[in-house]
């Protein structure tokens, strides 16, 4: 029991750590301004050059905040959908579904806050994309303009009908012979991609899931094979064609062209977002800038530092030495929804900014509720550490069911909703979380620490 408490306050002062030299500014820029008047003061105060104390002793912080369109800006793209080869009663419904795909391949996890909209004007349909922070305009170009559709291969016999060469991938000929035939697997028959590393050569890999139906037929296909190659196209183009050995049944494959990790990473993303249903082609891109800017991120930065430091004063004038304490607490857990924000990573705008500052007054409740407790296992004449005991055991079931309510209705937005709804559910999500963790683990292992002396 002793070492647990003592591994757990180890563990809390490298967390604690951990988020000051993640996040601890170079220099504090200050600005003073008082209404009505045209006194101002402008102040640059120097801070610790935390790099250069890092880059000493071999290690560089190159996690940076990443900001929204708002505060930062970005790039805008504007691409042109070809609607020649669809009847014109299916063009709306395929531009909109080049929309959500497009969505899904820059907000996989929700945090990113693109804006992406359809504009059509008599014939010409386009999808226009707003990606904050992106410094990579060609990869992005690429990501969202590819098509992605995957197919695969496999040998053709001598006597078999022969394609038009325009039907044949690039490269088919030349890995699969004069004659492959195209398979019924596709990607949508995909379940799930994902980057690994080839045990052998070390090189990053693709791994693929299919779907029940899609793992039968790749059954089929191998078991068909053996001794054989099987091609995998992606965009009519043949990126990998392995030999079967055996039947595969579990329905798993390895696409091992000689990609790099980010090129890895890309395809897997585009594999997992779906493949659209037109092509796409670039009219124009330009450079967009931020809509609100550095002045309103500092006015709402100094309102938070504001509300934190009146939180800190009430607890401490309401509890004494455990409002200290609870605002140890609070300010571990500040830094910790930080760190998180920087390494996920989330996209800051204005409105998450207040959403996080408004999470800092909602943490400390669950702090209130257990000081609460143990005040009234104080007056009903118990002793410390038996009121710090059954205060926590008999508030954790308030903390947990507010919070487990919390988490419920954060996965409900994060399932049903898209955009910015899915990114405000899952920060509100790791804000639960880090608050639970703050208020159960970090409160009641420093109370412990002060009521053993």
């Amino acid at each position: 029991m002793r070492r647990r408490f003592r591994f757990s306050l180890v563990a809390i002062a490298m967390l604690a750590i951990f988020g000051i030299l993640l996040n601890i500014p170079k220099q504090f820029h200050i600005v003073f301004s008082v209404p009505k008047t045209s006194l101002r003061v402008d102040k640059t105060l120097p801070g610790i050059d935390i790099d250069s104390l890092l880059k000493k002793a071999n290690i560089q912080r190159s996690v940076a905040f990443r900001k929204g369109l708002d505060l930062e800006g970005g790039t805008s793209i504007t691409l042109r959908a070809n609607m020649q080869d669809l009847p014109a009663n299916q063009r709306e419904n395929a531009l909109e579904s080049a929309k959500e795909v497009i969505e899904r391949r820059i907000n996989f996890f929700g945090v990113s806050e693109p804006v992406v909209q359809t504009s059509k004007t008599s014939k010409d349909y386009r999808v226009i994309v707003e990606i904050p922070g992106v410094t990579d305009v060609q990869q992005a170009v690429s990501l969202i303009g590819t098509t992605a559709k995957l197919s695969f291969w496999e040998e053709g016999a001598s006597g078999s009908a022969k394609l038009e060469d325009a039907q044949i991938p690039i490269n088919a000929q030349i890995l699969l012979g004069d004659n492959p035939k195209k398979t019924s697997l596709s990607g949508s028959d995909l379940r799930q991609a994902s980057v690994t590393v080839d045990q052998q050569t070390g090189r990053p890999v693709v791994q693929l899931a299919f779907t029940s139906e899609g793992a039968k037929k790749f059954s089929d296909i191998t078991k068909r094979n053996i001794g054989k190659r099987l091609g995998f196209a992606l965009d009519n183009v043949m990126i990998d064609a392995p030999v079967v050995q055996s039947q595969i049944l579990n329905g798993d494959a390895v696409i091992s062209g000689s990609f790099t990790t980010e090129q890895a990473k890309q395809l897997q993303l585009q594999l997992n977002a779906g493949a659209l249903p037109i092509s796409l082609s670039v009219l124009e891109q330009h450079a967009i800038g931020a809509t609100l800017g550095s002045e309103s991120l500092q006015k709402s930065l100094f309102a938070g530092a504001i509300g934190f430091i009146i939180i800190v004063i009430f607890m401490v004038t309401l509890y004494g030495r455990l409002g200290i304490i609870a605002s140890i607490a609070l300010g571990i857990y500040t830094l910790l929804v930080l760190s998180l924000f920087r390494l996920v990573p989330v996209t800051l705008t204005l409105a998450g900014i207040a959403g996080f500052i408004l999470s800092i007054g909602i943490a400390v409740d669950a702090n209130i509720l257990i000081f609460e407790r143990m005040r009234e296992e104080l007056r009903l004449g118990k002793s410390k550490e038996t009121a710090l005991q059954l205060g926590f055991s008999r508030a954790w079931t308030s903390i947990r069911d507010s919070n487990i309510a919390s988490l419920i209705t954060s996965v409900i937005l994060y399932y049903f909703g898209t955009g910015v709804v899915r990114g405000f559910a899952l920060t509100l999500a790791i804000g639960v979380l880090v608050s639970m963790f703050s208020a159960i683990t970090v409160t009641r292992t420093i109370l412990r620490a002060v009521y053993k002396n």
